[in-house]
């Protein structure tokens, strides 16, 4: 159990939290929220060590590990599979399809599990710094962000990984899906307190704002007893017979708690400037291909009619040619072959990660958001400014001092400033807090025009697509329907489709017996070893079958890797197809097999602790 007490915090003269205390029980999974700068990410840091309180102490049991996913980059093994094996718990050293698992799950194939880690991108090296800490199996997991580096298969495979995880977590995450999922409780940095509530994120806002409009009620009603209290004394302190009413309204006064008014806490809030569009039809790509080296098309024979107020969402794995499709119908880049061609009334605004760069450092903030457009004045600069909590001085703030997410928010801001009727929006809610998503949400949902937005944000996704552009497979489909009926019939490739691996119900604990003599409890030893080998043995050897089978398949997987390399360099296509087809298939067998493994072992497991238990219990009274 880890505990915090009277924790205070301070840069400068911002106090990011003062006396704070809270403990994190076994087995809990916390999300911690709180808006951007508040202080979630040095919360983190002082657990680690990282940073050291103005006051107060952080206690971390003498044994307990701690798991914390570094951004920095420190490789030392030659493959990513030695680099993730380095952390394996030391009685599991050789448990290498532990980690293939979790290299799996974040999307790394079993051709990049035998690559330099040094050859990845930054996202998924930060991605093997994630398995490293998955595979140490710490006793607390702190998460900062995990979201934002992962694509969409492997969030929904982490979240499963977190529901069975068999001890603490610690949560930081923008989507709200994603923490809501996973968590068994949540901890708030609220007004530079902290409020750790059993439950979901909806709970804890909700029991937030219930508790501030309660304790306003009360400072109105005490505020106006008040002011009757001190009318009562000044019009009645020169009467002789009221001496001791005024006296004991005195007393009752002083003894009062005057309650300050909470402090408004700026929300962003904002809305898109729509551009009228009296049309039907917006824009078509047609037979649309794109390859940044030759022979080697990103976007192949793409094809796609968007009409008025449409809400599309571009999904699927990292680096299969999401953004670049965006850039295609954006018209930020040129296709190969095919066109994309727009009604004449469209106006486009397109929000992209890599825009940051476009901004002039020398700029403010309110400089920037005024060149966005020509009919933007200085007035309505500042008002969007505000909308993106830039207040007052603030929007004087030159953009070379913003951080990562404060130049996203500008970036937002010079969209908002233009009058649009298509949006083309990349990822939008990274950099956001949860409030932020939330207005985000509700200004798309309110915007009067076509929405084209790439996204792995699932809450976003179930309740504003109403078509899907999905890059799986190999190729990109268009589905006419929106993300929850897109789980249901097709679903992602990865996630097996076939007969699951259920796991056992747990076996009711063996009950303690009666008191009965040395003789009786020696024979009800003997039996109970007796059942004990006849449960466990199958589930031993049906263990080693399926390991057996892993190691059958990878052997095979082995071969037609190679044989892949071989028709790559001779570049016979039929062979590459087949090939990948055949590899494909092999990989889901082993992924169903891990599955099966990991039930099986979790089963014999909690039987083995069963019959353990009962076995000592027998031998204690046989003692007696």
């Amino acid at each position: 159990m880890i505990q915090l007490e009277n924790l205070t915090k301070s840069f400068g003269r911002q106090t990011l939290f003062e006396d704070i205390g809270f403990q994190i029980n076994p087995r809990e999974r916390i999300g911690l929220v709180g808006r951007n700068g508040h202080g979630k990410t040095t919360l983190l840091r002082l657990i680690i060590g990282e940073e050291t309180p103005d006051a107060g102490s952080v206690i971390i049991p003498k044994h307990c590990r701690l798991g914390y996913v570094r951004q920095t980059i420190a490789f030392t093994e030659s493959t990513v599979l030695d680099e993730g094996a380095k952390e394996l718990p030391r009685s599991e050293k050789d448990h290498h399809w532990k980690v293939e698992k979790i290299l799996a799950g974040l999307g790394f194939s079993p051709a990049d599990m035998a690559r330099n880690p040094h050859e990845f991108s930054g996202g998924y090296q930060v991605r093997l710094n994630l398995a490293k800490v998955l595979v140490s199996e710490p006793d607390l997991l702190m998460l900062d962000e995990p979201t934002n580096y992962l694509d969409i298969a492997s969030i929904r495979w982490v979240e499963r990984f977190l529901q069975t995880w068999p001890r603490e977590v610690l949560l930081v995450t923008h989507d709200r899906g994603f923490m809501d999922a996973v968590v068994t409780h949540t901890l708030g940095i609220h007004r530079k307190k902290v409020r750790k509530i059993p439950g979901n994120t909806e709970k804890y806002y909700a029991q937030i704002a219930q508790e501030e409009e309660i304790y306003e009620k009360t400072r109105l009603k005490d505020e106006r007893r008040r002011k009757d209290i001190e009318r009562f004394i000044s019009r009645f302190r020169a009467k002789a017979r009221l001496a001791n009413l005024v006296q004991s309204r005195i007393k009752t006064l002083s003894k009062m708690e005057k309650q300050d008014r909470l402090e408004q806490i700026k929300d962003l809030d904002f809305s898109f400037r729509s551009k009228p569009f009296e049309g039907r039809h917006v824009l078509t790509a047609r037979d649309v291909s794109f390859g940044y080296t030759p022979g080697a098309p990103v976007i192949k024979r793409f094809s796609l009619s968007v009409g008025r107020r449409e809400r599309i969402c571009v999904v699927g794995k990292n680096g299969r040619g999401k953004t670049t499709l965006l850039r295609l119908l954006a018209g930020a880049l040129a296709p190969e072959s095919g066109d994309v061609t727009y009604n004449p009334q469209v106006a486009a605004g397109f929000f992209e990660q890599t825009n940051i760069q476009t901004l002039d450092p020398s700029h403010t903030v309110e400089e920037e958001i005024i060149l966005a457009h020509p009919d933007v004045d200085r007035q309505l600069a500042r008002n969007i400014s505000g909308a993106m909590m830039f207040e007052g001085n603030d929007a004087l703030k030159r953009i070379s001092v913003l951080s990562g997410g404060e130049k996203s928010r500008v970036m937002l801001g010079k969209l908002l400033a233009t009058p649009v009727n298509v949006l083309f929006l990349d990822e939008p809610t990274n950099h956001l807090d949860l409030e932020s998503c939330d207005a985000l949400l509700a200004a798309i949902d309110y915007f009067d025009g076509v929405v084209i937005m790439v996204t792995h944000n699932e809450m976003f996704l179930h309740a504003l697509a109403e078509r899907l552009v999905i890059f799986q497979k190999g190729g990109i489909q268009v589905f006419d329907d929106g993300y929850g009926s897109f789980l249901e019939t097709i679903g992602w490739e990865d996630e097996p489709r076939g007969p699951k691996v259920s796991k056992p119900e747990k076996q009711a604990p063996l009950t303690g017996p009666p008191k009965l003599s040395k003789k009786a409890l020696r024979r009800m030893r003997s039996e109970l070893v007796t059942e004990r080998s006849r449960i466990l043995k199958p589930i031993g050897n049906e263990i080693q079958e399926t390991e057996d089978a892993i190691d059958s398949r990878e052997r095979e997987l082995d071969a037609l890797n190679r044989a892949m390399q071989s028709a790559t360099r001779v570049g016979d296509s039929t062979k590459i197809a087949d090939l990948g087809q055949a590899i494909h298939q092999y990989q889901t067998e082993i992924d169903t097999l891990f599955d099966k493994l990991e039930v099986l072992t979790t089963d014999l497991d909690i039987r083995k602790k069963e019959f353990d238990e009962r076995l000592s219990q027998i031998d204690g009274d046989n003692s007696e």
